[in-house]
């Protein structure tokens, strides 16, 4: 019995420049042949994740760095104080045993070195920092070397929530990979965008009373849009990496309120952005995912008065409604949380609910399901 948690929101956001792309312009992406607001997958799993540290314990969270061998040199300092001379190089050790490459950075004239780092940034869970430093001291006081299968079993064993969703890539040992269990898709606005700037001049406090020229001036760029963003979680394959019922549940309820709730946080300072959501629809299929973009491949535009949130939201309804007509892929469950009238039509897809219901009911039927026998 397959479980996917799909989740539907709309949300408007104000002039704001979430997610920039190389040039310090909004990203944006081209979608029914015109061209919309976007916002990247990575830059809403980053805020997501970052989010987590509300909800959950953060011995159930995981470090993503590529200072690896430091996290686990601080560990073996932690459980035995007489190891800290040493704990670089037996850090060095453990981590090596495990299949994970690492090299020091070139170090800059008159500098000491850094130490070791990984090529790139590895996702391991406290746990497993632990595990491996556990191992290390304990190879140390045998007078031997940390054994490779240990290593890879500590590495590999007790993953983070996070890491459960996201996953992890290991470029070194391709068996130390976790598929993520959690698929987000990039925002897109749901109506045609041009990107605005905003010219700017700041004054300089010290300067003479008569000087009437500006300390700095520049311009900055931005957009305002009704967003449709999308995430699934694949909880069989969540619960099959956690390997324990309650831990998946968490895992879901802690996903579903941070990704509803959080924002990236590109330019906030400038524009004091930050919205919630004016919908948040959530299905739970067990067939397989079903992004419903195509709502807004027409893009949407308002007119006769009719706000351009409430054109949206009759959009996917009728969309969400016609594809499971199609397909009979009607949802297990929905449920509806909405703001305003402008959302009305979305009534019509699930059961109303507030946000800390919705958690809790998703929470309780992820649990169920997870704890039936196959």
């Amino acid at each position: 019995m397959s479980t996917f948690v799909d989740i539907h929101i709309l949300q408007t956001v104000p002039p704001s420049n979430l997610n920039r792309d190389d040039t310090g312009s909004p990203k944006t992406a081209t979608y029914g042949g015109v061209q919309r607001a976007r916002v990247s997958s990575q830059a809403w799993k980053r805020a997501t994740r970052q989010d987590f540290a509300r909800t959950l314990d953060t011995r159930e969270l995981g470090q993503r760095t590529k200072r690896v061998v430091e996290a686990i040199a601080e560990q073996i300092a932690d459980l035995d104080a007489t190891l800290e001379p040493e704990s670089l190089a037996l850090a060095e050790e453990v981590i090596a045993a495990a299949g994970i490459k690492v090299e020091k950075p070139k170090a800059k004239k008159g500098e000491e070195p850094e130490p070791a780092q990984s090529g790139y940034l590895l996702f391991l869970s406290r746990d497993q920092i632990r595990n491996l430093a556990t191992l290390a001291i304990d190879a140390t006081r045998a007078g031997e070397k940390p054994d490779k299968k240990a290593a890879k079993r500590a590495a590999d064993t007790g993953h983070s929530v996070d890491v459960a969703l996201f996953g992890r890539m290991v470029a070194d040992a391709a068996d130390l990979n976790v598929d993520a269990a959690a698929q987000v898709a990039h925002a897109l606005s749901v109506h045609a965008v041009d990107t605005q700037y905003d010219y700017f001049t700041a004054v300089d406090d010290k300067a003479p009373e008569d000087n009437t020229g500006a300390g700095m001036i520049g311009t900055v760029e931005f957009n305002s849009s009704t967003l449709y963003r999308y995430a699934t979680v694949n909880v069989d394959a969540l619960a099959n990496t956690l390997g324990d019922t309650e831990a998946t549940g968490r895992a879901v309820e802690a996903f579903l309120r941070s990704f509803s709730t959080s924002m990236p946080t590109g330019k906030q300072n400038t524009f004091a952005n930050r919205t919630l959501p004016d919908a948040i629809v959530v299905q739970i299929r067990d067939t397989q995912p079903v992004n419903l973009v195509g709502a807004f491949e027409d893009a949407v535009e308002a007119h006769n008065g009719t706000p351009r949130l409430t054109v949206a939201c009759a959009r996917l309804t009728e969309h969400a409604q016609d594809v499971d007509r199609a397909y009979a892929t009607t949802p297990v469950s929905a449920f509806v949380v909405r703001v305003g009238k402008s959302t009305a039509p979305l009534a019509e897809l699930g059961t109303e609910i507030g946000l800390d219901a919705l958690v809790s009911e998703i929470g309780t039927l992820v649990r169920d399901r997870v704890g039936e026998p196959a």
